[in-house]
């Protein structure tokens, strides 16, 4: 099994989330190379650059092959203790929800997967720290891995789930019509949430 991550919002946006999506490197192509073709996108698929009209469609794209998904959120857990760093908070909680999102695929996977993760939110100090404790978690048979997200199909993928999340928990006119394309995936669990509590990220 291979398993993509990526993550939207931040401790400073009140929300963060992070989808974790099982789906073979060669469906991942197919998916994006799919979506090419159906709206002419070029470059790098982001979440935050598309409308609403190509968010469904990478759904739908999704649903042609066979995928699973946990997603991670955060809200409560976004505010930092009194006195404690918000950059390192942000760490923590990102580390978190990683961990909340990853380890539920691992039980179908029977712990012998790939994880990959976008390397582009933190240093290589930090993000190796956080690769080594997912190459734990995943043990001798996994593997765990960074990769830049615009050479991914898979992460790119998993940045259109993440986002979509941020977006369905934040109070805009955007809210409720992205909430309808993902509730299906929620209902069907295809997708499965978890919210993280809020000394989750503290207790690490």
């Amino acid at each position: 099994m291979h398993i993509w991550c990526d993550e939207s919002g931040g401790v400073g946006r009140g929300v963060m989330t992070l989808a974790a999506l099982a789906l073979e490197a060669d469906a991942a192509q197919r998916v994006l190379d799919g979506l090419r073709r159906d709206t002419g996108l070029r470059g790098e698929l982001k979440g935050s650059r598309i409308d609403l009209e190509t968010r469904a469609l990478v759904f739908d794209w999704l649903d042609s092959e066979h995928w699973n998904c946990v997603v991670s959120v955060a809200l409560s857990a976004t505010t930092p203790a009194p006195g404690q760093d918000r950059g390192a908070h942000d760490v923590d909680v990102y580390a978190a929800l990683l961990e909340g999102a990853v380890e539920p695929l691992l039980l179908l996977s029977g712990g012998c997967a790939a994880v990959t993760i976008d390397d582009g939110r933190y240093s290589d100090t930090v993000l190796g720290h956080i690769r080594h404790d997912l190459a734990e978690m995943i043990g001798p048979c996994g593997l765990a891995r960074l990769e830049e997200s615009h050479r991914s199909a898979g992460l790119q993928l998993a940045d259109v789930i993440a986002n979509s999340f941020f977006n369905r928990a934040l109070p805009t006119e955007r809210q409720s019509a992205i909430a309808a394309i993902v509730q299906p995936r929620l209902d069907s669990g295809t997708i499965r949430m978890c919210v993280l509590e809020k000394d989750a990220a503290t207790n690490r």
